[in-house]
């Protein structure tokens, strides 16, 4: 059984290609947590813009991409979702947003409302979830405005 050390830094590398953060795919030692918010990001990224960042069928030039972090922000997001992620999708571990600072900024406090402090709130919707492929999937016009 392999007992992690918080502190200890990890050498395997694991996960999916687009989802690894660029220390891990430069064969580098690295701090799980840091490597792990930048998965988050990457997840973010793609609960909030419909696609991945960095995303190619040949794997050396998406590694390439995700080293370089060579993405593009879409211009309909808000100016905190764009400043969150850019301070998630940092190349440099330390420098790299932590779940303290993430917890703390503003965007994340307030939801991805840029103007009003009445955005929606999923916990209001009561849902039972969805079989995939059998039921349709709900849509609340709320949340799509």
């Amino acid at each position: 059984m392999y007992n992690y050390e918080e502190k200890g830094l990890l050498k395997t590398a694991c996960g999916s290609p687009c989802y690894a953060a660029p220390e891990m795919i430069a064969g580098k030692k690295y701090a799980g947590l840091k490597s792990d918010l930048w998965s988050c990001g990457i997840i973010l990224f793609a609960m909030i813009c419909g696609h991945l960042p960095f995303e190619d069928p040949n794997t050396n030039k998406l590694y390439k991409k995700i080293l370089a972090c060579e993405y593009t922000i879409p211009s309909y997001l808000s100016a905190g979702a764009k400043e969150i992620l850019k301070k998630i999708l940092v190349t440099d571990p330390f420098r790299r947003y932590s779940v303290v600072a993430i917890r703390n900024h503003e965007w994340f406090k307030n939801g991805n409302s840029s103007s009003s402090n009445n955005h929606s709130d999923f916990a209001s919707h009561e849902m039972d979830g969805i079989i995939v492929g059998t039921d349709s999937i709900p849509v609340l016009p709320d949340i799509l405005s």
